[in-house]
């Protein structure tokens, strides 16, 4: 059996709306119902756990009633590190997905590159090639790096259960921005795999927008 963490704690200040940018209905259908359907399209048999502000799981369970949605619920934390790490608390299959509840549109190919990686390797992350140009910023100036050299990270970032957990019992340090900083940082490699572009990460309106050209 998989499981997916999906992280949905956030409250979406950039998108300027009046609630958290993963209830916001996209074809009549809220993001992160989106986002559950499409790990359910890929393995019928997927573990969901949605972790969640606590004063959105109500709302939420509703939801799930009206899209016949059968999930775990978690509360979330003050970083996405404890959110995570709550999720974790209701984890027990052998091979575990973390992901952004806001990229709904993660292609099968991808899930299928990633699981089949980490359940490999121990711990796998779709990344995408850049296109454009890349500078780094300092004090001093700017300085343009080869891109090639680096890549966009997406998830859902797959980990097996146990390097999950150990790697979440380190103290929380602001450096951790995604799963695989916390478990690169536990002494774990990190394989990476193929990502899809459209596999965007949904925190402005232009970010909706697009989503919904997508759909159509």
């Amino acid at each position: 059996m998989r499981q997916v963490i999906i992280v949905a704690g956030g409250i979406g200040k950039r998108m300027g709306a009046e609630m958290p940018k993963q209830f916001l209905e996209v074809d009549q259908k809220p993001i992160i119902v989106h986002t559950i359907e499409r790990f359910r399209s890929f393995d019928s048999g997927m573990g969901v756990i949605v972790v969640l502000p606590e004063q959105w799981v109500s709302y939420f369970q509703d939801l799930a009633v009206k899209f016949n949605i059968n999930c775990q619920v978690a509360i979330g934390g003050a970083e996405r590190f404890q959110s995570v790490q709550n999720g974790l608390e209701l984890a027990t299959a052998d091979v575990v997905a973390v992901h952004d509840a806001v990229r709904p549109l993660v292609s099968n190919e991808t899930l299928r590159n990633v699981f089949d990686a980490a359940e490999s390797t121990g711990a796998a992350i779709p990344v995408i090639a850049l296109s454009e140009s890349l500078r780094r910023v300092s004090d001093n100036g700017s300085v343009a790096l080869n891109r090639s050299e680096h890549r966009l990270v997406q998830t859902p970032q797959v980990f097996r259960l146990d390097i999950l957990k150990a790697a979440y019992q380190q103290p929380y340090d602001p450096v951790f921005t995604d799963d695989a900083s916390v478990v690169e940082a536990s002494g774990k490699q990190i394989s990476l795999v193929s990502g899809n572009v459209e596999n965007i990460k949904i925190t402005t309106p232009a970010d909706l927008q697009l989503f919904h050209s997508f759909l159509q």
